[in-house]
């Protein structure tokens, strides 16, 4: 016989995930997500059937190291334990660029392992702002170096990039040489600044440099 046991907690599950669909913003150049049906029973086909064509980089996603790393790690080699774990959103609706000094000033627990950052970036998913911003918030290279010394092995930010649109690829460079696991496209409208558990699972795409994620946070609330 097997007993079910009751949580007496009660389990809120938050997708922080971005919808795709033909309207969602890309980088600069990249292919605009298309799904393309192939199949439809209102064709009078035996099923609905469907194709995709998008960057990997699409909506939310995960960077492997090989992003920008010569003969580095690929998506299906990122280790799921970093990817789902206990996880401290972070509120800094004020700043245009996320510094060291900012991320210094949040005096996170010692033991933060995985850090998602909410900016005003998060109000352009909630608005369904469709065109890409050039001035999104993003992290300085000083705020990368610090993740790395402090010891954070995720980084999840809140637009397309974890690095800003002018300054190069030295923020991606120093994460993930060192690496640091980073998901960038979430959507943490409405979401507090506080720990949860976090699950994000890229597709596992043999050889790719990054691939799109579902995320979510769960909230145990006693």
């Amino acid at each position: 016989m097997i007993t079910k046991l009751r949580s007496a907690c009660t389990v809120r599950t938050i997708d922080i995930s971005v919808s795709l669909h033909s309207r969602t913003p890309v980088w600069p150049g990249s292919p605009k997500f298309c799904l393309h049906w192939y199949k439809r029973l209102d064709a009078g086909d035996e099923c609905n059937n469907s194709c995709l064509n998008c960057d990997t980089h699409v909506g939310t996603h995960v960077d492997a190291p090989s992003h920008f790393l010569e003969e580095a790690a690929a998506v299906e080699q990122l280790s799921l334990d970093v990817l789902i774990g206990p996880a401290i959103v972070a509120y800094l609706p004020e700043v245009s660029a996320i510094t060291a000094s900012d991320l210094a000033d949040l005096a996170l627990p010692a033991d933060t392992e995985r850090l998602l950052l909410h900016t005003r970036n998060s109000e352009l998913w909630a608005a369904k702002i469709t065109e890409f911003r050039e001035d999104y918030v993003a992290l300085t290279s000083d705020a990368a170096e610090w993740i790395v010394q402090e010891g954070i092995r995720l980084v999840g930010v809140d637009y397309l990039s974890v690095g800003s649109y002018r300054d190069g690829v030295d923020t991606h460079l120093i994460l993930l040489q060192a690496g640091v696991v980073v998901i960038e496209g979430l959507n943490l409208y409405n979401v507090d600044a506080q720990e949860y558990e976090l699950i994000c699972l890229p597709l596992k795409l043999v050889g790719a440099e990054g691939a799109p994620a579902r995320a979510v946070l769960i909230r145990r609330d006693l």
